[in-house]
């Protein structure tokens, strides 16, 4: 209910940027370069969590991008979904390969939000920008549909405050791959997606869920920067070519 009451007032009352606070538009034009002006880019975090695969981000997790993701993720402003998804396209474009050597299209399988969180702001925000990403991506072309077969399996303390280790640690054999999901994630090329990449614990552990659902392997990937910080990183995606159906497997 209170997902509906949010689209609604967001087409009746005044809005104001999601970014700077700009009078009667929902993202303004500079807010939009920041957010999805630059080019994508590699990222690898310090220290790197052990299966971490290669990962882009669309922009660095600072200013407008910052209240951007807030807006939408803690506040409710559901129409930067779109913004968000066009940004998070931008990523996946960044390592994706053709359709054809994909052998079918691009499954982008968001990581999972706990229930409690999704309840308490009643909607999920990485589900929510990964199909506005997987349209944009329809629309350059590009064969894509969400899959949400990742779940936590058990609970997991609140990310925030935690350094690399301890999130690591909260993290490590939460996830796992829903009943009859292995079947989804033969149909294409796997493409993790997330809003936010600090550590990299939550990348790792849904890798670490996908590879242990029979079927996904790591394969050789782009290698690109060297290893280095990277702060904190927004609207970001593992490359397609980190993952490939392992169809002998089976």
């Amino acid at each position: 209910m209170r997902g509906w009451w949010r689209e609604i007032s967001g087409l009746v009352l005044p809005v104001s940027c999601g970014g700077c606070g700009e009078p009667r538009v929902e993202l303004c034009t500079e807010c939009r370069a920041e957010l999805y002006g630059g080019a994508p880019r590699r990222v690898r975090p310090a220290p790197e969590p052990p299966g971490l695969p290669v990962v882009h981000a669309a922009a660095a997790y600072e200013d407008a991008v910052r209240e951007v993701l807030l807006g939408h993720k803690e506040r409710g402003e559901l129409g930067l979904a779109g913004p968000l998804g066009t940004a998070l396209a931008g990523a996946v474009r960044a390592g994706a390969v053709s359709a054809e050597a994909a052998g079918g299209p691009l499954l982008l399988v968001p990581v999972p939000s706990a229930r409690r969180a999704v309840a308490a702001r009643g909607h999920d925000p990485m589900r929510r920008i990964a199909r506005a990403a997987a349209r944009e991506l329809r629309r350059g072309g590009l064969p894509a549909q969400v899959v949400p077969v990742l779940r936590q399996r058990r609970a997991v303390a609140d990310q925030a405050g935690l350094d690399a280790r301890s999130r690591h640690a909260n993290l490590a054999g939460a996830l796992a791959v829903v009943a009859g999901g292995e079947r989804l994630l033969a149909a294409g090329r796997v493409v993790l997606v997330d809003d936010v990449l600090t550590t990299g614990a939550s990348l790792a552990e849904s890798a670490r869920a996908l590879r242990e659902a029979q079927g996904v392997r790591t394969a050789h990937g782009h290698t690109g920067s060297a290893r280095g910080g990277v702060g904190q990183a927004a609207v970001v995606a593992v490359s397609p070519a980190a993952f490939e159906i392992n169809r002998n497997s089976r």
